[in-house]
Formats: structure tokens, sequence, C-alpha cells
């Protein structure tokens, strides 16, 4: 390969490497913020019932889903 062909791959690979980082960076940050966030949540008066209901919602949610495809692999084609 040419000197100025491996020079420019050098450059793109330094430059992807920068933008990687910079991801990572960004989804600790994110992280943190989603952790924190959480924790004050947990702070606030019923918090425990919200929880125990989301929990009864996903669980109907879930029952209706698996109803649903039941009742696909009924019909005729």
């Amino acid at each position: 390969m040419k000197e100025q062909t491996l020079i420019e791959m050098k450059n793109k690979i330094e430059s992807l490497t920068n933008v990687v980082q910079h991801l990572l960076t960004e989804v600790t940050h994110l992280r943190e913020l989603g952790i924190g966030t959480l924790e004050a949540f947990k702070l606030t008066p019923g918090y425990e019932e919200a929880i125990e209901q989301l929990k009864e919602n996903m669980i109907k949610e879930q029952e209706k889903a698996k109803s649903e495809a039941h009742e696909k692999e009924q019909l005729p084609t």
C-alpha cells in the first residue's frame, strides 16, 4: 500500500477510536444518571405499591400475549 493510504487509514482509526471513547463516556454518564434517578425514585412515597402494580401489569400483559399467540395457533391457515 502507498504511504498516503496508510496515513489516511491511521487517521480514520484514530478518529473512530475517539468516537468510541466518547460513546463509552456518554454510556457511563447515562448509567450513573439512571441509577441516581432510580435511587431518588425509591425514596418517594408509594414506591413499593407502584412496583407491585407494575409487576401485576407485566404478568397480565404476558398472559395476554400468550393467549393471543395461542389463539393465532388455533386459526386455520
